[in-house]
């Protein structure tokens, strides 16, 4: 199993940016994909991000493209997302996650192991 720790979450004023971090622990070398999930009240879980381990694949949700950017440092067994030009409607709890299906999947069933996750506000 993997166990996974999120921070970077916070408050911020639409337009501004936030980094989330994600590290992973435990039996880590087998992870196919990593991605970001968020959740707002009310609402079901959806994909924001999803990379490959390798880093070579990448997958954005259509409302974060050119805004928000995934990338891992293997090394020190991180994941990240960038957010930029945050709006409102990105307040949610974000969620990291690890996926065991082959190939870059947005599927939220496909991962197995999730993080706690953490609070993003973006006041208007």
């Amino acid at each position: 199993q993997v166990r996974l720790v999120e921070s970077g979450g916070g408050l911020v004023q639409a337009g501004g940016s936030l980094r989330l971090s994600c590290a992973a622990s435990g039996r880590t070398f087998n992870i196919p994909s990593m991605g970001w999930f968020r959740q707002a009240p009310g609402k079901e879980r959806e994909s924001v991000a999803v990379i490959s381990w390798g880093g070579a694949r990448t997958y954005y949700a259509d409302s974060v493209k050119g805004r928000f950017t995934i990338s891992r440092d293997i090394a020190k067994n991180t994941l990240y997302l960038q957010m930029n030009s945050l709006k409102p409607e990105d307040t949610a709890v974000y969620y990291c996650a690890a996926a065991y299906t082959p190939g870059v999947t947005a599927e939220v069933s496909d991962f197995g192991s999730w993080g706690q996750g953490t609070q993003v506000t973006v006041s208007s």
